[in-house]
């Protein structure tokens, strides 16, 4: 892995300007009436991901990762994509509940964006929060060369932290030659644990240390837009409060023991106070993979004197306007995730907390396929590949405007986030047990064997995804469609 802890007088000197205020001040928010206009391409680049050569990727508006993009609660806006690359695309943007028509999907909401070619995407973000931006085309090659950026909707009222920072974490496959390496929809890996890369970048770059102050409180938005890479990361010296999951506020609350687990496609909103010695570096490590951890950053106190003695009580984001379901009258329906290379053979075995596989194996649960590709996965015995297309037959109908308890059964050997296009849902129970803390979020990981209670309204009609964001795992079948009416 690499990795770099070089830290500058300039990095310094800018933290220290961010905390000339003692509290961040943010916009406004804006007229109802007022239409935000963005204008966003999609084109080869070149950038530095590793401090070495120029690799070559593909962006929004040349950069890895892209444009951040800060909307208002509330507030319309009306984005233009342009492709300039040499095939189709789209942008699904990611945990925003928004008209189907709007939802990215090429043929099943839209048609596919050609070269030269733009379209137009119109919406209201009713949310607050953290959320992100990537195609829904060709997404295995086109989100692993790059094409991903955070999409941050912000609180009608400034929330009382002194930064409010944003880590875009990503995994990369790089080459000797500084490069992204070929072989996207390697079917062995698909049926594993997907394409893993050799290289972790933050907003980026590889991950130098991180400036702070003792006594500051800082906002921190984790992003995980890695093609498979799972997280679970480890704050030394500090104890992080969970204030939201996938752009919807919760019960703030410490991290279970004391990791953080970060699915691809996943959010989550920390509240840390740094209650480090001033000068000291305290490591931020990812320790998921069995044998296989590693140091990300380290957070690099200044010397300068805190900036509090004494913390204020964790805050609490404000609520988003979701649709409460009524559990009591939820109709229920069960997902059964299967498939995959499995464990269980002589010679090799899933190691605890998510670590490779060995030995041979063999493929199960195989059911229907439709659109293009081979299927090495199945929800329900059925199977479709690929990122969408015209007339996918839903797997089930949900009536609208009805509350909806799903159950969703991980019958296979490994982990799996499972993302529901256009709905928050809350997470009720995991393998019997209630979840705590109020939480909701657009995607959860399911550990192998693990049973997940969610539950939804589904009060947004037409034809929505749900699929495992291992993109191996969604283009080798793992994903299917839910019909709203």
């Amino acid at each position: 892995m690499h990795s770099n802890f070089s830290i500058s007088r300039r990095g310094f000197l800018r933290a220290g300007a961010c905390l000339a205020a003692s509290m961040l001040s943010s916009p406004r928010r804006a007229s109802a009436s007022t239409v935000r206009e963005i204008r966003i391409a999609a084109a080869p680049a070149a950038v530095s991901l590793t401090g070495k050569a120029d690799t070559e990727v593909w962006a929004y508006d040349g950069q890895i990762p892209g444009p951040t993009l800060r909307l208002r609660q509330g507030e319309p806006v009306r984005f233009t994509v342009e492709n300039r690359l040499g095939q189709d695309t789209t942008v699904h943007w990611h945990g925003i509940r928004l008209p189907n028509a709007m939802d990215g999907v090429p043929g099943l909401t839209q048609p596919p964006i050609r070269l030269d070619e733009s379209f137009l995407y119109e919406f209201t973000p009713p949310d607050a929060g953290t959320f992100w931006y990537h195609p829904h085309a060709n997404s295995l090659e086109q989100l692993g060369r790059g094409l991903a950026g955070a999409l941050i909707v912000e609180e009608p009222e400034p929330v009382p932290v002194d930064r409010d920072l944003l880590w875009v974490l990503s995994d990369w496959r790089i080459n000797e030659e500084g490069q992204i390496a070929a072989g996207f929809g390697n079917m062995m890996e698909a049926g594993m644990s997907g394409r893993v890369g050799n290289t972790v970048t933050l907003n980026g770059a590889v991950p130098a240390n991180q400036a702070v102050r003792a006594g500051e409180r800082i906002r921190l938005r984790l992003l995980n837009s890695s093609l498979a890479r799972i997280m679970a990361l480890r704050f030394e010296g500090h104890v992080p409060v969970i204030i939201a999951r996938d752009g919807q506020p919760c019960d703030p609350h410490a991290l279970e023991d004391g990791r953080l687990l970060l699915g691809p496609a996943m959010r989550i909103d920390l509240l840390v106070d740094m209650q480090g010695e001033p000068g000291r570096r305290y490591r931020i490590t990812d320790d998921f993979y069995q044998g296989l951890g590693y140091e990300l950053t380290r957070l690099a106190y200044s010397g300068e004197p805190p900036l509090r003695t004494k913390m204020p009580d964790p805050i609490r984001l404000p609520p988003n306007p979701l649709p409460e379901p009524e559990l009591a009258a939820a109709e229920r329906r069960e997902l059964t995730l299967e498939g995959g290379m499995m464990s269980r053979m002589m010679g090799g075995g899933m190691m605890s907390g998510g670590g490779m596989m060995g030995g041979g194996g063999m493929m199960h649960g195989m059911g229907g396929m439709s659109g293009m590709g081979r299927a090495v996965w199945s929800i329900n015995g059925t199977s479709m590949t690929g990122d969408g297309h015209a007339g996918m037959a839903p797997l089930f109908n949900l009536a609208r405007g009805k509350s909806h308890l799903v159950t969703i059964r991980n019958r296979t050997a490994w982990w799996h986030p499972i993302h529901l296009h256009g709905f928050s849902f809350r997470v009720l129970a995991r393998n019997g047990a209630a979840v705590p803390h109020n939480q909701w979020a657009d995607t959860v990981l399911l550990a192998p064997e693990d049973v997940v209670e969610i539950a939804f309204v589904a009060d947004s009609p037409g034809d929505w995804m749900l699929h495992c964001h291992v993109t191996d795992h969604q283009t080798a079948g793992l994903m299917t469609v839910l019909r709203v009416v």
